[in-house]
């Protein structure tokens, strides 16, 4: 199946908030986008595209983040 349909403005915000979220989990962690982006065994870029909503990660991409920071997933996407 193929969505080739531009994301809502709702995917937009989730995803930015998403962005904030891992950023403010890496910096309370004290670690550099760098280091998570080694620790997730992914590129620094495609990191840094994660945090600025400029990409929509996979599942499995948010999982190893949330371990290379040390917080549960939940923390990563939970709504406020």
């Amino acid at each position: 199946m193929s969505f080739s349909s531009p994301p809502t403005d709702r995917v937009l915000a989730r995803r930015r908030a998403i962005g904030d979220q891992i950023r403010a989990a890496r910096l309370y962690a004290n670690l550099t986008q760098e280091t998570v982006a080694l620790r997730a065994g992914m590129g620094l870029v495609s990191y840094n595209r994660i945090e600025q909503a400029h990409s929509s990660p996979l599942l499995d991409t948010l999982i190893r983040i949330a371990d290379a920071i040390g917080v549960p997933l939940a923390e990563l996407v939970r709504e406020e």
